[in-house]
């Protein structure tokens, strides 16, 4: 009996410690670093928000600058911050941008003479394809109904080769 109620004891005790184990590991996951800037107006921090989200991290290059944790990205939050601060419009804060990391800072890219295999190739791929499929399509249904007609000296070897296996 009293070897039944020390396992239970430890099989309790090893449950709840494997349970905080397990909570604290989470919590120190769900802990990030947040950028704390001040904005005088909520249009600023509207404003710097919306940025920060449209803007892609140089550094991790599939997460926008809200979401990365990366040196680069803390570094573009700030300059964000400072030029909304000086009173910079939206346009002139993506120009900057633009200028210094190119049209790969844009999850959405403008539409350049340089971009439009970006923007359009897949549509234009898409219509290829399409018109490969029906040419295949039509090609083999044109083969399937087309008759056949041997002239006389095929249908002659027609019958020599069927007569000589039957």
């Amino acid at each position: 009996m009293k070897i039944a109620a020390a396992s239970k004891k430890s099989l309790v005790l090893s449950l709840t410690l494997l349970v905080l184990m397990g909570l604290s590991t989470h919590l120190t996951q769900v802990s990030a670093q947040v950028d704390t800037f001040q904005f005088d107006t909520d249009e600023q921090q509207e404003r710097f928000r919306r940025l920060s989200n449209e803007l892609r991290c140089p550094m991790c290059q599939n997460t926008n600058l809200t979401g990365s944790t990366g040196g680069v990205a803390e570094d573009l939050r700030r300059e964000i911050h400072r030029m909304i601060m000086e009173g910079m419009t939206d346009q002139g804060i993506e120009q900057f941008m633009f200028d210094r990391y190119g049209d790969f800072i844009f999850y959405r890219p403008r539409l350049r003479a340089e971009t439009v295999l970006l923007w359009f190739g897949p549509l234009i791929f898409l219509i290829i394809g399409g018109f490969v499929a029906y040419r295949i399509f039509r090609r083999a249904r044109a083969l399937g109904e087309k008759t056949i007609t041997l002239d006389e000296s095929e249908q002659e070897r027609l019958r020599a080769l069927l007569g000589n296996k039957q």
